[in-house]
């Protein structure tokens, strides 16, 4: 608890403004006693993100794909002005920030620095171009299911081409421009590499919610490939909470598969490659000891420290590594 408390505790995937979308889940309170018993949904709120010690977040806005291309980008407005009004009414607790600069300011006056996030890229089919709301540093091109702009990891594909399409490779050069972080999490390995091969060189790429597949091979996780591309470009890979995408059989369910994979992380794409991603309260199941985020990040580093590591390895993953790659894209 003390190293975590002097630390910079970054989480780079934080959905908990799907619940408040879905059934009127209240962010202002604490929600720890949730009917699902930290399945799916209730592993964060306000209170608990200031107690349990995360000095600042990605803070997601998932994108419904039931909505045409007009409404999609309709709504990604109205909900990104909804979560930093949201955001405001913490009166200082909480604040957006879109540089490094904003977030070392924030952080002198004690707030939690709150990075505006988008899910899915087809959010901005009918935007005039990807850095149209100003306030949104990071966007995942493709989410759960296929777009116009890539197919997914997932194997839900209905048929669709391997592989970023033109107009994705041209978003993925809009979201250099505007330099917001380009998420490769969710997209399939052919996508990957297209966008590995459209992407600025001279700025770091992410991946903010993942698994490895070097602990456990996943549709959904990395390549030792990708993690070190990932690497080589300065940017991190955010290890998320989801025992299914992490828990090989027969290895126990408990904070210490997050760790494994962020080993493996470090292990093939160095030290300032690994982060955490959680992926609280985007329908996951974490493990047991991880389904309470006022409880979650302590447990990782107690694990860490378990395993003998540095409290300066420890301070890289939690937050550092991160800062570093958000300093160099926009300082």
């Amino acid at each position: 608890m003390q190293l975590l408390r002097s630390a910079e505790v970054v989480d780079l995937h934080i959905e908990s403004f799907i619940p408040p979308r879905l059934y009127g889940y209240d962010l202002f309170r604490r929600n720890d006693h949730h009917v699902l018993g930290g399945r799916f949904f209730g592993h964060l709120d306000f209170p608990r993100v200031l107690d349990g010690g995360l000095t600042g977040g990605m803070w997601s806005i998932a994108t419904n794909v039931a909505r045409g291309a007009e409404g999609r980008w309709r709504a990604l407005r109205e909900n990104a002005a909804a979560l930093r009004a949201a955001i405001e009414a913490t009166e200082g607790r909480l604040e957006v920030v879109r540089t490094a600069s904003e977030w070392r300011a924030a952080r002198a006056r004690g707030a939690h620095a709150c990075l505006l996030s988008v899910q899915g890229g087809n959010a901005y089919d009918a935007a005039p171009h990807a850095g149209a709301i100003e306030d949104v540093v990071r966007v995942t091109v493709v989410h759960l299911s296929s777009s116009r702009l890539g197919r997914t990891s997932s194997p839900l594909t209905f048929g669709a081409a391997p592989g970023l399409t033109a107009a994705g490779r041209v978003f993925v050069e809009q979201l250099d421009e505007a330099r917001m972080f380009v998420d490769l999490a969710h997209v399939d390995r052919e996508g990957f590499w297209d966008a590995v091969d459209a992407h600025d060189p001279r700025l770091p790429l992410i991946v903010t919610h993942t698994g490895v597949c070097g602990v456990l091979p996943h549709w959904r996780n990395l390549d030792d490939d990708q993690i070190r591309a990932v690497a080589d470009s300065g940017g991190v890979v955010g290890v998320m909470f989801h025992t299914g995408f992490l828990r090989p059989r027969g290895r126990a369910d408990d904070a210490d598969l997050v760790v494994a994979h962020l080993a493996h992380v470090i292990d093939v794409g160095g030290e300032a490659a690994a982060a955490l991603g959680s992926d609280y309260d985007g329908a996951i199941v974490p493990p047991p000891d991880l389904r309470d985020g006022a409880l979650g990040f302590v447990r990782i580093a107690q694990r860490m420290l378990d395993r003998g590591w540095s409290e300066a390895r420890i301070r890289a993953v939690l937050g550092d590594n991160f800062l570093s790659s958000f300093e160099a894209l926009r300082p």
